[in-house]
């Protein structure tokens, strides 16, 4: 049993969105799994962890910066592991003392206390009118692909414009996170996948959005958009897989939830428990240059057995460790072997 401490002040009906997404599970919507594993206790003197309760950057938004340097210095003087949660696209990591869980970010800039959250995303089999089962390997690899991807200078030119002014909040100090280069997105997705595409050894079925989630606006429309983008994954064995604004996929973690081989590109990031998790075995990480060829020669040299074989251990792998309690569940063994 892992003793955890936090300000409990903090957790009421409005930070739901914001709390550390463990707390979630044992203050709001309490999980047995998670409640056999860890305690909460209300003396940091028992406590083998303390939580900064929420969002790191709520305390920046409201001015609360010497509350968070007095809570987190507080618990380091008790000798206590300190855990907090950099939210949204960048994320932020400070203090090489305390751990930082968060959704993204660069790994090489990442230190060591560094873990990344995977996507908690609601098993996509749910949504869709079918369930898992492995596809066939056929000659040809056959790959996937539908959402925001667009090529043209005024797409350029806008995603730029939105990366000047967010830069300008974080110059002002209006936003505290990681500094990250121009990155177009959207442009670069369109211009990668168009190589796939027009290749003569790769089965391609693309389907390109102008906007994310091609501008839906209502529930009706959202679901019709979500059932499109399952069932490409469903039918394809591999689907395309690259950041957006934040160096993360979420559809990365949809492909592997639902038993399929992410085709990624290598973007300097950092996947989830990756000193338990020996991520070459199920999915291929390939260089912007060298898309193609990584996908034809994982097709070529991996045996029919195999294909099925990765797809099934894929499905299990986000059940076993990235599925919102497993992966807590595997926190909890990392840090209860550290303190014992």
């Amino acid at each position: 049993m892992l003793k955890l401490y936090t300000d409990q002040n903090y957790l009421i009906p409005e930070n739901r969105r914001i709390v550390f997404p463990l707390l979630f599970d044992l203050w709001y919507s309490p999980n047995q799994n998670l409640l056999e594993k860890y305690e909460l206790v209300t003396d940091i003197e028992d406590a083998d962890i303390v939580i900064v309760p929420v969002d790191i950057a709520f305390f920046h938004r409201n001015n609360k910066h010497q509350e968070l340097n007095n809570f987190i210095t507080g618990a380091l003087n008790h000798n206590k592991k300190v855990w907090q949660y950099s939210a949204g696209d960048y994320g932020k990591t400070s203090d090489n003392a305390v751990y930082t869980f968060r959704l993204g970010g660069f790994d090489s800039k990442l230190n060591a206390n560094t873990f990344i959250l995977p996507s908690f995303i609601t098993d996509p089999y749910t949504k869709i009118p079918q369930s898992f089962s492995s596809l066939v390997k056929e000659e040809q690899p056959r790959i996937g692909f539908v959402g925001h991807a667009s090529n043209g200078w005024s797409k350029k030119i806008k995603e730029y414009l939105g990366y000047i002014i967010y830069n300008y909040k974080r110059w002002t100090k209006k936003v505290d996170t990681d500094y990250q280069p121009f990155y177009p997105s959207a442009i670069k997705r369109f211009r990668l996948l168009s190589v796939l595409q027009k290749s003569p050894d790769v089965q391609t079925d693309f389907i390109f959005r102008k906007q994310y989630r091609a501008g839906s606006k209502t529930e009706e429309e959202k679901n019709k958009t979500a059932i499109v983008f399952l069932e490409n994954i469903a039918r394809n064995p591999y689907t395309f897989c690259m950041r957006g604004a934040g160096n993360f996929s979420v559809r990365f973690y949809e492909t592997l939830a639902m038993g399929r081989i992410p085709l990624v590109v290598d973007t300097d990031f950092r996947l989830p428990l990756d000193k338990n998790i020996n991520w070459s075995q199920h999915c291929i990480i390939a260089k912007e240059q060298q898309i193609e060829k990584a996908l034809i020669d994982f097709h070529q040299k991996i045996s029919a057995e195999d294909f099925e074989f990765m797809q099934q251990n894929n499905r299990k792998l986000w059940q076993i460790y990235l599925e919102r309690e497993a992966y807590f569940l595997k926190i909890y063994s990392i840090f209860n072997t550290a303190s014992e």
